[in-house]
């Protein structure tokens, strides 16, 4: 009976043994959740399940079945396929360590170990620096370790380490995805992505990861440049509509030999050779390098992305891009001007013609006005005259007799007083003819 006892015992202690020496290793990234799933056999499905840290004391469990939720973690019971799992949200650093899966029951609880490892979320603290140009291609070479020579190697955009694998562009399993592909060299140890049909957009940093299934993954960081594609240099040139324009091509010495060419377009792709046209004429200079086009007389269609080279496999640095822009609007401005200010001065010429014209009419008419007042002046002058001689002759008979006398006194004491008062030295003329004429009445 003594002997039927201690080995109930034994096998209760290798049972536990048992399942503690199984230790899971899980990994997570700093401000992630974590899953820790734990298996247990059959008959177990009603019992207690939790999760503890530490010696795994009575405050050391962190959350059980009886209570699925506390605080960062939670528990989950799947007792149809007999795991259950227990989450860790908002991974820190601290989080990181040993923990344990345990099975309540009558004598010594069941344990699992685990092993949680917690990586930052950011990789990485040097990157290897890559420059290319747009629609060329680029190769990211990322070294390994030998041990990692049979696990997956993948690629992806961004310093994010706890997602790279889900957003892989390309992986060592489909090694050709879109303009991205995968080679590993397992005897150099190291894979090598290339891309190609480059374009501005494919600039930033990418994550080079091996999977490492006990442990987190690796990453070395890759910094690709993707420059315009370009040029011994890109400068920009402006002209005006109509008048000449010369436009220098820098060329690499050892292209003296080469033909020189000029074409138009917004890409090198789709420009066209504009040098079959005759107001373009090219004059090469070895000595300087360069060659000059020179248009003879420039059109608004002229305007646009120039590409001048001397190689026609158009290998980068070897061209020269140009973007002239043409000025019209000074014509048109010149040419709305003109009619403007030829109006402008038709009216002040014909304003200036009228006030001489009514100048010249108002000094005619005073002329004409001052002839006739000198006529009159004149006649009267002469018909004082002859009045003055018949006085001359018969005043002294005439203002000898008493009628006369009176009359004529009573003449100058009346009118000829009123008269006589408001004239000037040249109106007495007037004055002495009206005299006349009432005496004569």
């Amino acid at each position: 009976m003594k002997m039927l006892s201690r080995m109930f015992i034994l096998c209760i202690a290798l049972s536990g043994v048992s399942n503690s020496a199984a230790l899971i290793t899980v990994s997570g990234y700093e401000g992630k959740a974590v899953g820790i799933s734990c298996s247990y056999g059959m008959g177990y499905d009603s019992y207690e399940k939790y999760l503890c840290r530490n010696d795994c004391g009575s405050n050391d469990v962190l959350v059980t079945t009886t209570e699925t939720s506390k605080n960062r973690f939670s528990i989950y019971d799947d007792k149809e396929k007999r795991v259950f799992t227990a989450s860790i949200t908002g991974l820190t650093l601290t989080d990181a360590g040993k923990y344990w899966c345990g099975v309540t029951r009558n004598g010594k609880d069941i344990y699992t170990e685990v092993k949680l490892l917690v990586g930052k979320d950011s990789c990485c603290d040097q990157s290897t620096r890559l420059q290319s140009y747009e629609d060329g291609s680029v190769d990211l070479i990322c070294p390994y370790k030998q041990k990692d020579q049979d696990n997956l190697k993948y690629i992806c955009r961004g310093n994010q380490s706890s997602t790279c694998l889900q957003q892989a562009l390309v992986t060592s399993e489909y090694k050709q995805k879109g303009y991205f592909s995968l080679a590993d060299n397992k005897m150099s140890m190291k894979f090598t992505v290339t891309i190609t049909s480059l374009t501005r957009k494919d600039s930033g940093p990418y994550l080079c990861g091996v999977q490492r299934k006990s442990d987190l993954d690796v990453f070395t960081a890759v910094s690709l440049e993707v420059n315009e594609w370009c040029c011994v240099e890109s400068s920009e040139l402006s002209g005006i509509v109509g008048h000449p324009l010369s436009i220098q091509c820098p060329y690499p010495p050892q292209h003296w030999d080469n033909r020189k060419f000029l074409c138009k377009g917004d890409h090198r792709k789709n420009c066209t050779d504009v040098m079959t046209q005759s107001r373009f004429s090219l004059q090469d200079n070895v000595s300087s390098s360069s060659f000059s086009v020179m248009i003879t007389r420039t059109k608004v269609e002229d305007a646009g992305t120039y590409w001048c080279g001397s190689d026609s496999q158009w290998a980068v640095g070897n061209f020269t891009k140009i973007h002239l822009s043409l000025d019209a609007e000074h014509f048109l401005s010149v040419g709305v001007m003109l009619p403007t200010v030829g109006a402008i001065v038709l009216v002040i010429l014909i304003i200036s013609v009228v006030i001489i014209y009514k100048y010249k009419c108002r000094r005619a008419q005073g002329t004409k006005i001052q002839e006739k007042r000198n006529q009159t002046k004149v006649a009267g002058v002469e018909e004082v005259i002859d009045v003055a001689d018949i006085y001359e002759n018969q005043g002294a008979a005439a203002c000898s007799k008493q009628e006369t006398s009176k009359w004529h006194s009573s003449c100058h004491q009346n009118d000829n007083d009123d008269v006589y008062q408001n004239c000037s030295t040249t109106e007495d003329m007037y004055c002495n003819q009206f005299y006349l004429k009432t005496a004569k009445r």
